[in-house]
């Protein structure tokens, strides 16, 4: 996009609310630090939200579903064992196996035992699996491009800075 076009996109976007008056604060954050942490956590739970919102009406999918189809996607053909999907996904949950037992009965992905190591299962995703991802592409990048609403190339970058210092504070 075109930083001329994306001057105008920007100039549309809605006027944010601060996070005191999202959570209705009738005192002041603790620290600025607070508010800050706060501010992400909001934003986070909004973006998953909207994300469950727009994947479940496009294709009848969770985000972690969702996240295990690209991952095996990227992986290709040879697909991937369980335990480094689970290392892969955004969110990390516990129940890795039975989140992957829906997205097989649903026809999504494959599973066959390792030759080599019988204790490791490779995941690929299917052939219904990529269908499915080729018509939620559209919708995911339509979401992925909001933030050039709002922001320029270089408050993106810095933002993701930002977000990559803070992450590393939180291992």
């Amino acid at each position: 996009m075109s930083a001329q076009a994306r001057s105008r996109r920007k100039s549309a976007a809605p006027v944010a609310r601060s996070v005191a008056e999202e959570l209705k604060q009738s005192r002041p954050f603790r620290s600025l630090a607070q508010e800050a942490l706060l501010a992400v956590m909001v934003t986070s739970d909004r973006l998953a939200s909207r994300l469950d919102r727009e994947l479940a009406a496009a294709g009848d999918i969770t985000r972690q579903q969702y996240n295990v189809l690209r991952i095996l996607r990227g992986a290709g053909a040879e697909g991937l064992p369980t335990l480094e999907i689970a290392e892969r996904m955004i969110e990390r949950t516990p129940g890795v196996t039975r989140l992957l037992d829906r997205l097989e009965l649903k026809g999504w992905i494959e599973r066959q035992r390792s030759a080599e190591d019988r204790r490791q299962v490779r995941c690929k995703v299917s052939r219904s699996g990529l269908a499915l991802l080729a018509k939620l592409d559209a919708v995911v990048d339509e979401f992925d491009d909001l933030p050039d609403s709002a922001f320029d190339d270089a408050e993106l970058r810095e933002l993701i800075r930002m977000l990559d210092a803070l992450r590393a504070l939180y291992p």
